[in-house]
């Protein structure tokens, strides 16, 4: 795409955008070919104990899978919102799980991190009759979520509490998320770890070990709500120290929010973001 065209395009998107829900469009927008879905699934008793799963057509036998959350500040969010990113990913032969979770003020860290747990631990379990080898699972998340993710794979407590280790992941992958946080800046953030008594080991740049799955970072330049930096930099770098294999990347076109985005079909021309992700399971999900 020239400058110029692309110049235009990006102006005539933010102007359609700006007039209706960015994530209603790009859901509007986004191809239903692709994937067959199974809704609100209940992985639990309560209400946000529920989960969506994307598969892949034509259907594929012992496919690979990632459970997807999303973000909000764990104040906000629903998965049906991201059919977008259950659509991307299909369409690379991938059955996806994307889970609600119970969000403040229902419930505080680390409730969260909990639901998250059983989702992972449903897909285990369950996984198998939707097409997917649990074998070959993986945890992605974007901003929040994607803190959830990195918890879940490298904070161990989590799991242990449904039976299982983070050595189920054959790896895991995180868009624009918060791992070094600590003091709370975000308002809206402060109560869900009760600030200013937030515990340190809330953070997952605390959990890493030579343990951890491998890892993908990916993370914007222009990022005004996660500085990318500390968090995606620090991170990688923390892994690369403990001989985590880790990759990490960064994109320059894309913000906070339009990383997650990218993942849809109307804009993935932003980045390639799910090359990036779809490499990452291939090279590190040789099937046995």
């Amino acid at each position: 795409m020239s400058s110029k065209w692309l110049q235009m395009f990006t102006l005539a998107m933010a102007a359609f955008l700006a007039a209706c829900s960015p994530i209603k469009v790009l859901n509007a927008l986004t191809p239903s070919s692709t994937f067959t879905k199974t809704s609100a699934i209940a992985y639990g008793s309560d209400p946000r104990q529920t989960l969506d799963i994307y598969r892949p057509v034509p259907a594929i036998s012992n496919a690979p899978v990632v459970v997807f959350f999303y973000g909000g500040t764990w104040n906000s969010g629903a998965r049906d919102d991201y059919g977008f990113v259950g659509e991307a990913l299909a369409s690379r032969g991938i059955v996806v799980v994307i889970a609600d979770y119970r969000l403040y003020p229902q419930v505080r860290y680390p409730a969260f991190l909990q639901d998250g747990a059983k989702a992972v631990a449903w897909t285990v379990q369950h996984g198998a009759e939707y097409g997917a080898d649990p074998k070959r699972l993986y945890v992605m998340g974007h901003s929040s979520g994607a803190y959830n993710a990195a918890m879940l794979a490298l904070d161990a407590r989590w799991l242990r509490e449904e039976g299982l280790t983070p050595s189920i992941f054959k790896g895991w992958i995180g868009l624009a998320g918060p791992y070094d946080f600590l003091p709370i800046e975000n308002p809206d953030v402060k109560p869900v770890f009760f600030f200013p008594d937030s515990p340190p080991d809330s953070q997952p740049i605390n959990h890493v070990s030579a343990a951890a799955p491998p890892s993908l970072l990916i993370a914007s330049n222009d990022d005004n709500l996660v500085n990318p930096t500390r968090n995606t930099g620090g991170l990688a770098e923390r892994l690369r120290v403990a001989g985590v294999p880790v990759q990490t990347f960064y994109f320059s076109r894309t913000n906070h929010q339009t990383l997650v985005a990218a993942l849809s079909k109307p804009l993935r021309w932003l980045a390639p973001v799910l090359d990036r992700v779809t490499a990452f399971i291939q090279a590190s999900d040789p099937v046995d």
